[in-house]
C-alpha cells in the first residue's frame, strides 16, 4: 500500500483514510490516486514503525519538506503523527515538517491539539474552505455538523500561538467575493492565505 508519494519537492505521507469532512469537490471522489501516485486507499492503517521505514526508504535530502497528507485527515491520528515526526526529526533535523488538515483536530479528539504540535510540525495548512458556517456544511458536509466551522476557525487561532506558519486555503470554486472574505479571516488572526486550484 501506499505510505508514502512525492509531489513536486515534498514527500506526502499518507496515514489513514478516515475523514470527518465528506468534501464536494475531495479528490477522492476522482480517482484512486493523486499526482501520479499509486492508489492512496490503504488496506489497513500502518503502524508509526511503518510510516517511519517508508520515509526513511527515500533519499530526505532531495525533499524540501515532509507533508501529511493523503486520502484522509492525518490528525485523525494525531499520536501517531507525532511519533513519527520525532522519530523522522532525529534522523532530518533540517527537514521541514508540514501537516494538511481540515482543522477539525480539537473535535476529532475531544481535547486542544494545537500544542501537541509544537516543536514538531513547521508548518499547518489549515482548509477553511468556506466564508461561513452554512457555505462550509454545503461544500463538506462535516460529520460535526454546524459546529465544524467554529471548530476550524479556533484551531487555526491556537495554531498561530504554536507552529511557526499558519496558512489558510480555499479552493478557487468559491466565488471571488467569497475568497477575499476569507483572505479577511487569514488577515484578522495573522495567517497566511492561499487559494487553491480545484483537481477534476
Amino acid at each position: 500500500m501506499t505510505i508514502t508519494y512525492p509531489v513536486k519537492d515534498g514527500l506526502y505521507v499518507n496515514v489513514t483514510n478516515r475523514c470527518p469532512d465528506h468534501c464536494t469537490f475531495c479528490i477522492r471522489n476522482e480517482g484512486d490516486g493523486a499526482y501520479g501516485s499509486n492508489s492512496l486507499w490503504l488496506e489497513r492503517e500502518p503502524t508509526a514503525e511503518e510510516i517511519v521505514v517508508s520515509i526513511l526508504a527515500n533519499d530526505l535530502s532531495s525533499y524540501n519538506e515532509l507533508v501529511f497528507c493523503g486520502y484522509g485527515e492525518p490528525l485523525e491520528r494525531l499520536d501517531t503523527v507525532k511519533t513519527v515526526i520525532r522519530e523522522i526529526k532525529e534522523k532530518a533535523p533540517s527537514l521541514r515538517v508540514r501537516i494538511n488538515t481540515n482543522g477539525l483536530a480539537d473535535l476529532i479528539a475531544g481535547r486542544p491539539t494545537a500544542q501537541e504540535l509544537q516543536g514538531l510540525a513547521d508548518a499547518v495548512s489549515i482548509s477553511l474552505n468556506a466564508p461561513d458556517a452554512a457555505t462550509y456544511q454545503h461544500y463538506c458536509r462535516s460529520d460535526f455538523g454546524r459546529d465544524a466551522y467554529d471548530a476550524v476557525l479556533a484551531y487555526a487561532r491556537d495554531c498561530m500561538q504554536y507552529i511557526p506558519s499558519v496558512t489558510l486555503t480555499v479552493l478557487d470554486l468559491l466565488t471571488p467575493a467569497q475568497i477575499e472574505a476569507c483572505r479577511a479571516i487569514a488577515v484578522s488572526i495573522g495567517a497566511e492565505f492561499r487559494v487553491r486550484t480545484y483537481i477534476a
